[in-house]
């Protein structure tokens, strides 16, 4: 290899999941650089169809080390669900390993992300709701909460105080909905941590060691590049860059340590959600091509 990007070169679902589950059989290590679980990433092998929206499509190979890194921001529970669903399938993910320095998906982020959503109306952008803008949004504004702040409680609680306290006074005066109670997210989040805290790592340090040690590293990126913040079709786009780019940023390694970037390209081009698509087919012939390419999205089901 030794490291190659894997990114989708049109909106997404171009199948990078299944891309990633081949090349892993000869990787020893896969990152997830960008985006949330707004991501989906589906493998069907044999006797199984596993879809993945934050833990790394390579994990299905046992000798892997499957990497979120710190350009991710996390839902954690949707990352335990990921987790128990995939033990549940007796699949070892013990060698995981979760970015000190991603971001988390609050609830309030949830919140405000629908609230938005059905405040524009017609104008919406078309969001999966999963609070990941208002994450990108906190991480931007330096406000947002890190892994590395559930180490420490003491430091995580004054970090919800202060967050909570901003976000009940948008949630109750801009959108008239009820605020959040801090007590209940506070246990929440201490029970969460406790589920996560094994997996949590100094990941930039251990894929620059890989790396200078030989070893094969697949990053792999979520979304597509029409969907990009910068390069895509504006506002229409996801919260963070898709491009191949992005993967030194987001996983902490310089750019002369890619080797190769390999962009996923679909036969026929499909978009999900809003914002323009001047190929869009129709009728007869779209329902035809969506009902035999299984074409729903596989975080939201939206049809594409």
């Amino acid at each position: 290899m030794p490291s190659i990007v894997v990114i989708g070169t049109q909106w997404g679902d171009e199948g990078k999941g299944k891309i990633i589950d081949y090349l892993s059989q000869n990787a020893d290590m896969v990152v997830r650089f960008n985006g949330g679980n707004n991501a989906g990433h589906t493998v069907v092998t044999k006797d199984n169809k596993f879809q993945f929206h934050l833990i790394p499509s390579g994990i299905l190979n046992p000798n892997v080390i499957p990497v979120i890194g710190n350009g991710v921001v996390i839902d954690l529970e949707a990352l335990i669900n990921e987790i128990d669903d995939l033990q549940n399938r007796r699949i070892n993910i013990k060698k995981l390993k979760i970015s000190s320095n991603s971001h988390l998906v609050m609830p309030y982020h949830r919140i405000l992300d629908e609230a938005r959503e059905n405040m524009l109306g017609k104008m919406r952008i078309g969001t999966t709701k999963r609070g990941i803008g208002p994450s990108y949004t906190d991480k931007a504004s330096r406000s947002g909460i890190r892994v590395q702040d559930l180490l420490n409680m003491r430091i995580f609680k004054k970090k919800l105080e202060v967050a909570l306290k901003e976000k009940n006074a948008i949630l109750t005066k801009i959108y008239s909905l009820d605020p959040l109670d801090f007590d209940e997210i506070f246990e929440k989040f201490k029970y969460l941590s406790n589920r996560i805290s094994n997996y949590i790592s100094d990941t930039s340090k251990l894929i620059n060691d890989a790396l200078n040690k030989g070893k094969n590293v697949l990053l792999e990126g979520a979304q597509g590049t029409f969907l990009d913040i910068d390069h895509g079709t504006y506002p229409f786009v996801t919260s963070s860059s898709t491009i191949s780019a992005n993967a030194c940023i987001g996983s902490g390694i310089g750019p002369k340590k890619i080797d190769k970037i390999l962009g996923v390209t679909k036969a026929y081009t499909t978009r999900v959600g809003y914002g323009p698509f001047p190929t869009e087919i129709k009728g007869k012939i779209g329902d035809m091509l969506r009902e035999k390419g299984s074409e729903y999205g596989a975080t939201t089901g939206r049809p594409r």
